[in-house]
């Protein structure tokens, strides 16, 4: 195994990374909240550590990678007070709150399809944990840490503070916390500001609710992830990944809750990718620049010139290392394409050229022989420092001129070695397929139709399910033209046959 450098967010340096159990790996990476579609923002740090996944299994280790589905609850303590995003939109799509966690589920897995992204070892649900999300808060009332009132229940975020370095990863100070939360409703029901829910009492109008010791309500965000990182990873784990985004109040709060439970700090290296932005703007509604990955796809925001393929999306985010700010732009998508397009060209070809041929001949020219070399022996050095994809795909990319070389046959046959070549067209095809996850985008394209196909049968069953009939024939009609019938089975069910 490749000694590999990781930048821990929590001490803010490089360093060596060492499992706690040798030749284990246990990674948590936080899920999707599936109240509505994945967005461009969503994309970067799922193919981050989708990256960092296949890495880890590259070099030899057994990863027990958690990616969780948020598929209740995940109010913000900072916004709208209790604001259950699944109830909410469930509401406003007047479907059942699971069905439209389904709907989002799917949409959701079809994107990570799309980009080729490697399923997780485990995809636990917030909705399948509330046993032990009970039992975690039962624990951190019976250690002091945390109190009920009229039904909720919150963290003394003080009482820890006394304690232990809360704030530590975010680099958040517990006065400028206080000096900063909002007033917002319900506020009043804490001892202090900063005090954040583990369990809200719910409304009689109220939705996904369970019962609890403390009455009928639903979990809050932060211990959903603390109770399903423990079950399936244990008191500690190795690596913890996310956005930015996350390290206040989420993850911050996550720390808080394991360490007082399990008696451990819960993760030796967190991992946070950067953010993207559009045009030099962060991502928000009120600039109206959230890209919905199916519109990226198809092209149908208003922002972007034209519709972007997922393994050109993928390899723009993998020309910045993830601790790097990316921009997104009309410009920049459309320079990946043309990039992208050219090391898959040149790779593809090299893999079909018949490298036995030259047998253990000498290199012609020694200098690029060296050069080849070099490069190639670059890539590993790359990865190892901190996942820098960026500089591990630029050694690719100057050995493109090489390949392209041989092809145009600017270059003669035995200019390489034999060995040199048939070291750089393995280790091609480990960095471009194996450990980047790059694929040719004809034989993807398969995929993506299925994909498309699947996202009409679903709106064609929410068009029944409202009785919007005409846009239901419409689908029906249109798709049996191009020769795909569709069958409804007993249930709502839907099926399609290809004639």
């Amino acid at each position: 195994m490749q000694p590999l450098k990781i930048y821990n967010s929590l001490t803010r340096q490089k360093e060596l990374f060492t499992p706690i159990t040798p030749g284990h790996v246990g990674m948590y990476v936080c899920g999707p909240t599936v109240s509505g579609e994945s967005h461009l923002g969503h994309a970067r740090p799922y193919i981050t550590f989708d990256v960092l996944y296949r890495y880890l299994l590259h070099q030899g280790y057994k990863v027990r990678y958690v990616r969780n589905i948020t598929d209740a609850g995940h109010f913000e303590e900072e916004g709208r007070e209790a604001e259950d995003k699944i109830a909410t939109k469930a509401v406003l799509e007047k479907l059942e709150p699971m069905e439209l966690v389904q709907k989002y589920t799917n949409l959701f897995h079809w994107a990570m399809d799309q980009f080729n992204t490697l399923p997780p070892s485990i995809e636990p649900t917030a909705t399948g944990h509330i046993v032990e999300q009970i039992g975690m808060i039962e624990q951190l009332i019976a250690a002091g840490y945390a109190y009920e009132v009229n039904g909720s229940v919150y963290f003394d975020v003080k009482k820890y503070a006394a304690g232990h370095d809360y704030g530590k990863l975010s680099g958040r100070v517990l006065e400028e916390l206080f000096e900063t939360t909002r007033e917002l409703e319900g506020q009043d029901e804490k001892r202090d500001k900063a005090d954040f829910a583990l369990w809200k009492q719910a409304a009689p109008e109220h939705i996904m609710r369970w019962k609890s010791p403390w009455g009928v309500g639903y979990p809050g965000w932060h211990i959903e992830c603390s109770a399903m990182a423990t079950k399936y990873l244990g008191a500690q784990f190795d690596i913890h990944g996310g956005g930015m985004d996350l390290q206040f109040p989420h993850h911050e709060s996550e720390i808080a809750q394991s360490t007082i439970c399990n008696h451990v700090a819960p993760v030796r290296y967190w991992m946070h990718n950067n953010m993207i932005t559009i045009n030099g703007r962060k991502m928000g509604k009120s600039y109206n620049n959230v890209i919905r990955l199916t519109e990226l796809f198809s092209g149908s925001h208003p922002l972007l010139e034209k519709a972007y393929s997922p393994m050109t999306v993928r390899f723009f985010i993998l020309q910045t290392q993830y601790r790097g700010t990316l921009d997104f732009s009309n410009e920049a998508l459309q320079a990946a394409e043309k990039g992208f397009r050219r090391l898959w060209e040149a790779h593809a070809w090299l893999q079909q050229y018949d490298t036995v041929a030259t047998g253990e001949s000498a290199a012609a020219d020694a200098e690029l022989d060296a050069t080849v070399n070099r490069l190639v022996g670059e890539l590993y050095p790359a990865m190892n420092d901190d996942l820098n994809t960026a500089k591990a795909l630029s050694h690719l990319f100057e050995l493109v001129p090489v390949i392209n070389g041989l092809k145009d046959q600017h270059l003669a046959p035995d200019a390489l070695a034999g060995a040199t070549l048939r070291n750089l067209q393995a280790q091609m095809k480990v960095f471009v397929e194996e450990i980047f996850g790059l694929q040719d985008e004809t034989t993807a394209g398969n995929s993506r139709l299925a994909g498309v196909l699947q996202l009409l049968i679903e709106i064609r069953r929410e068009a029944k399910a409202k009785k919007d009939f005409v846009t239901s024939d419409f689908i029906r009609n249109r798709l049996a033209e191009l020769g795909i019938q569709l069958k409804d089975e007993k249930g709502g069910g839907m099926s399609y046959l290809v004639q």
